[in-house]
């Protein structure tokens, strides 16, 4: 074969690919905030590919959950609204309640160890006392003991929620001030998990997701104070006395 007809273009499903992976980046970095307009044209010009490129890498983070396409051409970040943070409160704990069940049930001296090291890997990333390493690392404590049941469907269907995952954990978790507490929340879990008590492990697992609802509805409720507020205007001066005004 000559050099000449070597095809080196990369292929379009890739460029696809790496377009949504930077783009999810910035969405789940807060980079793109809630409500941030998506322009396929500027998006294009700024990554250096096709509008068709680019609308394939946002019908992708659409799948994801972290775009909203809101006409033919026009995407947004969609803002997470309380129904948001309850449906996927009671969606993960159904998960995650059976991941840790059955992670119990199943586990072994090997997956005990992987359960071990994502669990450490945790506690390195919130003595970094940085929120985007603790997410990143909240989330692969909860990809691995999802994994260590070997159960082919449910990782699957985790899978498919992973992303919308990501981005609640990123925002519940920058409401807290003192990353340990994240610990505190996962560490029954872990142990009742290692020691294979199942029910313990499923109950915690199903429960412990609720001081992060409640961090963001705290957060949302502050939000929607400050958009709120009215601007207080300065009292209005008493007009003077008809009998003390000057006369021309």
């Amino acid at each position: 074969m000559t050099v000449a007809a070597l095809d080196l273009k990369l292929p379009k499903n890739r460029l696809d690919n790496r377009a949504a992976d930077l783009l999810r980046e910035q969405i789940l970095s807060g980079r793109f905030a809630p409500g941030f307009r998506l322009v396929e044209a500027a998006l294009a010009a700024q990554l250096g590919v096709s509008r068709g490129t680019i609308r394939a890498a946002l019908s992708q983070l659409a799948h994801e959950g972290l775009v909203l396409q809101v006409a033919y051409t026009k995407w947004m970040v969609p803002a997470l609204s309380a129904e948001d943070a309850w449906e996927l409160y009671t969606l993960r704990g159904s998960l995650e309640g059976l991941a840790a069940k059955l992670a119990a049930e199943r586990q072994t001296s090997d997956t005990r160890k992987l359960l071990v090291e994502a669990y450490d890997r945790l506690a390195k990333a919130v003595a970094t006392g940085k929120h985007a390493p603790v997410a990143e690392a909240d989330l692969g404590l909860h990809k691995t003991i999802v994994a260590m049941t070997g159960h082919h469907r449910l990782i699957a269907q985790y899978k498919l929620l992973e992303q919308q995952v990501r981005h609640y954990i990123v925002t519940s978790n920058s409401q807290i001030v003192d990353l340990h507490a994240i610990l505190d929340e996962h560490q029954p879990m872990v142990k009742a998990i290692a020691v294979g008590d199942s029910a313990k492990a499923e109950r915690l697992a199903r429960e412990h997701n609720a001081p992060e609802v409640r961090r963001f509805a705290e957060a949302l409720a502050e939000a929607r104070a400050k958009a709120n507020a009215v601007l207080q205007l300065p009292a209005r001066p008493k007009r003077a006395a008809a009998g003390k005004r000057k006369t021309a």
